[in-house]
């Protein structure tokens, strides 16, 4: 087959079944956008394959099978999975309340406080361990000291850290 002919193929599917493949597409991903990106995607797969396609069925359930098979792959996806799990979580978050945020907000600056009242060198390493989020090895290259030291100064900051909790507790009942 030659290209003049694999190219009117392509032009004759996409005038008769482009619109129909984006409504195919749609009802699965339930993205406009994503759905035409995907028919974009079927179309670029049959002018690939044409040489392969035997006749056997027509273009129309040709291009069926590879817009499901696009589908089944996006949804499979990891993008689209991230996606989802993103989506339900911002509407968890939707769901905390005013209340909730305030309580959050408090205890946060009362952690803060309590990290920012600790040695320096326990304050640095839980900062990285915590709020910047580094490994243990990452937090030693950064200080230039051994990994076990960082490990050591993580414990007695944490232990400091509950003992302070613990002392404004106190404070607190009487």
């Amino acid at each position: 087959m030659n290209v003049d002919e694999k190219e009117r193929y392509l032009n004759e599917a996409m005038e008769q079944h482009g619109d129909y493949l984006k409504r195919l597409i749609y009802t699965y991903v339930k993205d406009f956008q994503k759905s035409e990106d995907i028919v974009q995607e079927v179309f670029v797969k049959f002018y690939q394959n044409l040489e392969n396609f035997e006749g056997r069925s027509s273009i129309k359930t040709y291009l069926y099978r590879i817009a499901v098979n696009e589908c089944n792959n996006y949804l499979r996806s990891w993008h689209y999975r991230k996606l989802e799990v993103t989506e339900k979580i911002k509407k968890i978050k939707k769901r905390i309340s005013v209340e909730g945020e305030y309580i959050q907000k408090e205890q946060s600056q009362t952690v803060a406080q309590l990290v920012s009242g600790l040695p320096v060198k326990y304050r640095e390493v839980i900062w990285l361990y915590y709020y910047v989020e580094l490994t243990v090895p990452e937090i030693a290259e950064v200080i230039k000291c051994p990994a076990n030291t960082v490990k050591t100064r993580l414990a007695r900051g944490r232990k400091l850290a509950k003992l302070t909790v613990e002392e404004s507790e106190m404070e607190y009942e009487y």
